[in-house]
């Protein structure tokens, strides 16, 4: 006979956030709330809750799925940021570098037509 969780499965229907940070001791997922939902994530980045973000998993419980979700995470920072037009520290910009495999804030040039 299996003992019933303590945990409410009607809690665990959610998408959850947890960020890989790299510390002096290393590497750990910080401590988070349950309340963190995608867009708390991305504004908490933008704000500076974390310092050195190297990935961020995703996850659902009851769906039973995980997921790295870092790239989507860095694309969202990178659009929020080009059309809010805010600072960010520079290891955000690294993280999001990091996963979107170029630089961000640079004009790309465009093909010039004669």
């Amino acid at each position: 006979m299996a003992s019933p969780s303590i945990v409410p499965n009607d809690r665990l229907d959610k998408d959850f956030y947890l960020v890989l940070e790299d510390f002096r001791s290393g590497a750990a997922f910080r401590e988070t709330d349950e309340g963190i939902d995608y867009s708390t994530l991305i504004e908490d980045l933008l704000r500076g809750e974390y310092d050195q973000v190297l990935r961020v998993v995703a996850f659902n419980p009851a769906e039973g799925w995980s997921r790295d979700a870092s790239e989507d995470v860095a694309r969202e920072l990178e659009r929020r940021i080009g059309t809010e037009g805010r600072e960010i520290s520079d290891a955000l910009q690294d993280f999001i570098e990091s996963q979107v495999g170029r630089r961000i804030g640079v004009q790309l040039p465009l093909p010039l037509q004669l």
